[in-house]
């Protein structure tokens, strides 16, 4: 049976426009929070295989979305690289001994050395493969090695950056260390939660507005694509999707190259620009205000004004960031009915 999700990806025919949100197993979902609890705290949710598989599914069944994004967290790679990770109330994701020289980064486990430490994604991928209804598709992810390395840096969050980037332009061949390290250790992982069975892969670049424009491909892009053609080598067939937040200005000025499937468009990207830049080569996902969401006259304003950019050629429906965890379930579930109506054939 095909997978419309994936038919989209590869920009074949499909009977309508294929939808999923990001963060869709979180928090503005009850069942998720009673799991949650059950398994204590946040991480020990992505430690047991079991409890993430079924968050994971919990959207197809409520929500009504056409893929399950596996549940799991970016910072699970450095953390299985040997960097402590905590997560605090009110603070969020804690490296306690962040990465400040290059001693640090040899100490660092890299390569399939660290990827093999993630079983507990594999085995919740391989668990999803049984339990998933046949038509609907299981993406895996990453975080992009320029995300993953500003909380390696900062040890935290920031809204400054200014850590990773005093690296960037006073020691550009630490940070590139970094990032190279990390690199290695992401290509291994991509391939296998594919292994485990993933229908298709995206990389999170979630802090790549962080970065000027004309930095962007050296630290950031680069490497993903890397990324891509690695798994393409080995996987041609899976379709990967690109997802660099906040990148308009790189879109505009022609710097998106690489063989991967689709592009993400973030909120703050016009989808008429996208279309024009990257529709031809690339399917292009997105790219509703998440905010839309409180508003359901406002969400069906917007997906139908995406529908009309985008006639239903070469597009999957989707937020332009992460649901949040105080939009009524009943407005996600009214989004998703409504990506459904507007495009469908």
């Amino acid at each position: 049976m095909s997978k419309i999700f994936v038919d989209a990806c590869l920009r074949k025919e499909t009977p309508y426009t294929p939808v999923w949100m990001m963060r869709q197993a979180g928090r503005y979902l009850p069942e998720y929070m009673k799991v949650r609890a059950e398994a204590g705290n946040f991480l020990n949710l992505c430690h047991n295989p079991e409890k993430a598989a079924e968050v994971t599914i919990q959207p197809l069944d409520i929500v009504g979305v056409d893929a399950a994004i596996l549940f799991s967290d970016i910072l699970v790679i450095p953390n299985e690289m040997g960097m402590h990770l905590e997560f605090i109330k009110g603070e969020g994701p804690i490296f306690k001994d962040p990465i400040k020289n290059e001693a640090d980064i040899d100490a660092l486990l890299g390569g399939e050395e660290a990827a093999d430490k993630l079983t507990y994604v594999y085995e919740t991928i391989k668990l999803l493969k049984q339990q998933l209804p046949e038509d609907k598709a299981l993406i895996g992810f990453t975080g992009a090695p320029w995300t993953l390395a500003t909380y390696m840096i900062e040890g935290q969050g920031t809204k400054t950056y200014n850590l990773c980037k005093k690296m960037m332009y006073s020691n550009p061949e630490l940070l590139h260390k970094i990032l190279r390290k990390v690199t290695e250790v992401v290509k291994f992982y991509m391939i296998k939660q594919i292994e485990a069975g993933a229908d298709v892969v995206q990389i999170f670049d979630s802090w790549a507005a962080a970065i000027e424009p004309g930095k962007y491909d050296e630290f950031s892009w680069k490497y993903m694509v890397e990324i891509a053609d690695y798994i393409k080598a080995k996987y041609p067939n899976i379709p990967i999707i690109m997802f660099p937040k906040g990148v308009s200005a790189f879109i505009n000025m022609g710097g998106v190259y690489g063989n991967f499937d689709v592009f993400g468009v973030d909120w703050g990207t016009p989808m008429a620009m996208a279309k024009a830049k990257l529709g031809e080569k690339y399917v292009l996902q997105g790219n509703m205000e998440p905010c839309r969401l409180y508003s359901k006259e406002e969400t069906t304003k917007c997906v139908e004004v995406i529908q009309e950019t985008m006639q239903g050629e070469g597009h999957i429906f989707n937020l332009g960031h992460g649901i949040l965890p105080d939009v009524p379930v009943e407005n996600a579930i009214h989004f998703v009915s409504e990506c459904k109506r507007v495009s469908k054939k």
